[in-house]
């Protein structure tokens, strides 16, 4: 008799182990939220402003900010953890995900205490880079884990819990620094900055709970603990044949990586096929950049309070929620209405369209009211389409590009490039919209449409429709060099090998004949 096995989609609550232990991982991401929210809105802070500022009565908040220092602040953040995420790919030859994450937990309570103790901005600038090298791993080792340990049809779900956690953090960010923004003494800024301590330490504890990659420990050799693993992972949601399986099918996978290099090196990223892989990596999180969204990150509360908003603090909770309403609709809609190529392109647009308008406010009238009702109005739904589209859809689409054993490597060094550019973005961004300089304000919004425009043609023509495929699929039809417009088509042929690798086990037939393959079921 044939073997038969009944491949099934099943629902999120059926895989709300697997869905928690994702979250655990992800929530490493909430602290570049949180920091990003926070930290930001410090320079528009009085407190923060009579230790790292100066005194100008000319200035609506009676102090101001040197660029250098503004732009220090942040960009030291993002040099950091570029040098971070780039040696991932190193750490992880050695150690596994979850050491990534603990050694990030550790680097950030030091970061954290330097910056919280000092009052010399030189000192500050080095509990920022240190802080930067924490959260290039927790960002990195916690999408790479999230890719890894989600089933197929879940994937874009889970590894999307990044930008759900990016936006809680940046709205308790937001909530913490507005309670604190009217303190005149250095408690406005410590306790944000003590706010850091939070995500870490609930992380290092639930990593006790969490299993290892199953994928890293195949590829390190260790076999049945990959297999205890995967059977954590899967616990309640799919069990016996279908196990069975999906274990097959990731042994197989790995084989055949390691059949093509028995080592893997830095350089194995830009040769054969995995050099596409990789600049479609490297391109996907350059599109985040692309967007502008680092720009309203670092500079979304001064740029409000410069643009004459008198509410800006109050305006940017409300812009961080609205994105976070995005995320669960992006998540959703990822899931259950359209593919990973789509969104992008639809995101890109929207948020190109949103940054044009604000350009077209400003050029209209900089400093009326109208104006800067317009540049609130469009800064919220820009957050909306960039959080729903293009941030939801980045790092599912970023981690599930590239190869299994180069994983941690193209990512990372995907993330370090990400880093260089919004740390170029926040370098910048001061000399456009800082009234001693070009006083662009929301004129700035140009460069953003432009970029944002170029980002939805390299969508269409390059990016390829992935959503549904295992890892291991994935890996087969970029071997076999199918074109991005013909991806979403191929016809794989690892799962009915994997299944033809069971039935020898069960049976001792050799015949693929004898594997019969059922079609997907959905199933609650």
């Amino acid at each position: 008799m044939p073997a038969t096995i009944t491949v099934t989609e099943t629902s999120l609550w059926t895989n709300r182990k697997c869905l928690m232990i994702c979250c655990i991982v992800s929530i490493a991401n909430m602290q570049y939220g949180f920091d990003s929210a926070a930290v930001g809105s410090l320079q528009a802070m009085p407190g923060f402003l009579k230790v790292f500022g100066y005194d100008d009565p000319t200035l609506a908040l009676g102090y101001g900010i040197d660029s250098t220092v503004q732009q220090l602040i942040t960009s030291l953040l993002t040099l950091g953890s570029f040098v971070s995420s780039l040696v991932a790919g190193y750490f992880a030859g050695f150690l596994g995900r979850r050491e990534g994450l603990w050694a990030a937990c550790l680097l950030n309570a030091v970061a954290c205490g330097i910056q919280i103790g000092t009052d010399k901005a030189g000192v500050l600038y080095l509990g920022r880079i240190i802080l930067g090298f924490a959260n290039g791993f927790l960002v990195t080792f916690s999408n790479v884990y999230t890719s890894e340990a989600a089933p197929a049809h879940l994937r874009g779900v889970m590894v999307a819990l990044f930008a759900y956690w990016v936006n809680i953090g940046s709205v308790i960010g937001s909530v913490v620094v507005n309670y604190t923004k009217d303190r005149m003494d250095k408690l406005s800024y410590q306790i944000p900055l003590a706010c850091l301590y939070i995500v870490p330490t609930l992380l290092a504890i639930g990593l006790f709970f969490v299993p290892e990659s199953p994928r890293w420990l195949l590829h390190k050799g260790r076999d049945d603990q990959a297999r205890r693993a995967l059977e954590r992972l899967r616990a309640g949601a799919i069990d016996g044949e279908e196990l069975e399986l999906e274990w097959t099918e990731m042994v197989r996978g790995v084989e055949e990586e390691k059949s093509v290099a028995q080592e893997t090196s830095f350089l194995d990223m830009f040769k054969g096929h995995d050099l596409r892989r990789t600049l479609l990596c490297y391109g996907m999180i350059a599109g985040q950049t692309a967007s502008g969204v680092w720009f309203l990150i670092a500079y979304s509360t001064y740029f409000l309070t410069i643009a004459g908003i008198t509410k800006a603090f109050e305006f940017s909770i409300m812009n961080t929620c609205i994105g976070f309403i995005g995320v669960n609709i992006g998540m959703y809609a990822i899931r259950h209405w359209v593919g990973r190529r789509s969104i992008l392109m639809f995101g890109a647009m929207a948020c190109g369209i949103c940054e044009l308008v604000t350009g077209i406010a400003a050029s209209v009238g900089q400093t009326s009211v109208s104006s800067g009702k317009v540049l609130v109005a469009f800064t919220a739904l820009f957050q909306f389409f960039y959080n729903g589209c293009v941030g939801a859809a980045s790092y599912p689409v970023a981690t599930e590009l590239v190869s299994s054993r180069l994983r941690a490597w193209t990512v990372g060094t995907a993330t370090s490039l990400g880093y260089v550019l919004a740390w170029l973005t926040g370098f910048c961004t001061p000399y456009f919209i800082n009234p001693e300089h070009l006083n662009w304000g929301a004129k700035y919004g140009y460069i953003w449409a432009a970029s944002n425009f170029l980002c939805v043609v390299f969508f269409y023509f390059c990016m390829p429709e992935m959503k549904g495929r295992s890892l291991e699929e994935l890996d087969e039809i970029f071997e076999a060099g199918v074109s991005a417009r013909k991806f979403k088509g191929y016809e794989c042929r690892i799962v009915e090998e994997a299944m033809h690798d069971i039935d020898i086990k069960h049976t001792g037939t050799t015949r693929k004949e004898d594997t019969v393959v059922e079609s997907v079921e959905q199933r609650a």
